[in-house]
């Protein structure tokens, strides 16, 4: 079994998207660590305020088959393929993390993703797991998260349904 970690962002709907998310990857995978969900500006583009939290969970799965799953999720969720890689969006759902391995693979299939660079990755990912290790520097996500200009980019905490 393997640790993943996922970030899950939504600016369309995200109090409808982000639960039914959280809902899936619990029928899927069982138990699962669910941070806080965190509003903050959109990156890379001029849109509405994106919703994002981080799972953890275990999985047998590989990296591959998780992804093109995730895919999926998305798909049924009304994740649209057809629009800019930065635009708006139903579900977005990235794996961050799986255990300690470094990988660049197809379909956007980055291990670690590079978007923990930003406080909406990092900061719900600390929050689940302060003690996990990021592969490549070593360091900790609550050192990671200590070490972050959080006045750069601000986040609020924002409540989802159950």
């Amino acid at each position: 079994m393997a640790q993943v970690y996922l970030s899950l962002g939504s600016n369309l709907e995200p109090q409808r998207y982000l639960p039914a998310a959280i809902a899936a990857l619990r029928e899927r995978f069982g138990a699962i660590a669910v941070s806080p969900a965190y509003r903050s500006r959109s990156v890379g583009f001029d849109g509405a305020d994106f919703v994002n939290l981080a799972v953890g969970l275990d999985t047998e799965l590989s990296p591959e088959a998780l992804n093109d799953w995730l895919h999926a999720l998305e798909d049924s969720h009304g994740r649209r393929r057809d629009l800019p890689r930065y635009s708006d969006r139903t579900l977005d759902i990235d794996i961050v993390f799986y255990d300690a391995l470094v990988l660049d693979g197809p379909g956007h299939l980055q291990i670690p993703r590079k978007e923990l660079r930003h406080a909406f990755v990092l900061r719900p990912i600390a929050d689940i797991a302060p003690a996990f290790l990021h592969p490549r520097s070593g360091l900790s996500m609550a050192e990671l998260w200590a070490a972050f200009p959080a006045e750069h980019e601000p986040l609020t905490v924002e409540q989802l349904p159950d």
